[in-house]
């Protein structure tokens, strides 16, 4: 909006808006916002900001730990990004115009990132956005056959591993925040049915063979949790013949499990590797290696330390590390 001459001052004020859709949308976006210059902008952001900020209360006398932490807080609501224009319009994954029913479409689901910790927090301090996170998911699903995986502006980039749309969409049904209870468990199911990225492999040999797919071992155990996650609320709207079946691929993890070194580490032919190296960072891993990899079992962490001998060795493990 260059609407305004410049000042003596020279300074200009640009006034700039978006739209997934059209320029129609661009502009109802930019008259949305009633601001007449940029301190009232300014201002009101601040409002905003302290608001949402405001949520966690910390107590401290150190000025520097209290930045620390609200710079945090602050990063955990950069992303996903609203996305749907003032009247509801948006750009689907179909690359056709729709129109949200009385939510926000929101992007930038960069859910290998997101799904272990931010969005479970989201959860408890953003249940508004986290109903929105839900639909917006099931929309995804709705208009390609796939929870997201690392969605991007209405486009699956297939970035990262694991079909963490499902382990986000878990979250957030157990803590009650639920747009729609059967597509929700439908979702998950048809997702898993793509049998995508070695996948295949995984629900035929328990495991991922490290020479058949790269990050072998880091998609065999994050697959057995996205499986657990499928039986956890298959459990809880009481289809226990879906529950049965998928709690059993959620145990694949312990295909890996090498009990004489206590590592989860990669296969080839049916056997471990000879030459394994738990520090070493290579091609069957996901920015990790087998010691960060060996403790990934979140949803079955006591069966974990069972396997690895107990509390004292497990204890042993966790100092090694």
């Amino acid at each position: 909006d260059f609407g305004s001459s410049i000042k003596d001052n020279n300074i200009i004020e640009v006034k700039v808006a978006i739209s997934s859709v059209d320029e129609n949308g661009a502009m109802k976006n930019l008259k949305a916002e009633k601001f007449n210059n940029f301190h009232d902008a300014k201002v009101n952001v601040e409002q905003l900001w302290n608001k949402e900020l405001g949520k966690i209360e910390i107590t401290t006398n150190d000025n520097d730990k209290k930045t620390i932490f609200y710079t945090a807080l602050y990063h955990c609501m950069i992303a996903p990004n609203l996305y749907s224009d003032v009247d509801g319009r948006y750009r689907g994954m179909d690359d056709k115009i729709h129109t949200t029913n009385n939510y926000n479409r929101y992007t930038v689901f960069s859910l290998w990132d997101t799904y272990r910790t931010l969005h479970p927090l989201l959860a408890l301090i953003d249940r508004e956005r986290s109903l929105d996170f839900a639909k917006t998911s099931l929309d995804i699903y709705s208009q390609s056959g796939f929870l997201p995986m690392w969605e991007l502006a209405s486009f699956e980039t297939y970035c990262m591993i694991g079909m963490h749309g499902i382990s986000m969409m878990a979250d957030l049904y157990t803590k009650g925040i639920i747009a729609d209870k059967d597509l929700t468990l439908t979702s998950m199911l048809g997702s898993a049915d793509k049998k995508l990225f070695g996948f295949d492999y995984f629900l035929n040999n328990g495991f991922i063979s490290s020479d058949k797919e790269h990050e072998s071992v880091s998609k065999t155990v994050e697959y057995a949790y996205n499986m657990y996650c499928i039986a956890k609320i298959a459990k809880l709207q009481n289809r226990y013949d879906i529950y049965s079946s998928y709690i059993k691929k959620a145990q694949y993890y312990k295909n890996l499990f090498n009990p004489s070194n206590t590592f989860i580490q990669p296969k080839e032919n049916g056997r471990f590797i000879l030459d394994f190296n738990p520090t070493q960072i290579d091609q069957n891993y996901t920015e990790g290696n087998g010691w960060h990899y060996t403790f990934y079992a979140p949803s079955d962490i006591n069966t974990l330390i069972d396997i690895m001998g107990g509390d004292v060795e497990f204890c042993k493990k966790l100092d090694s590390c």
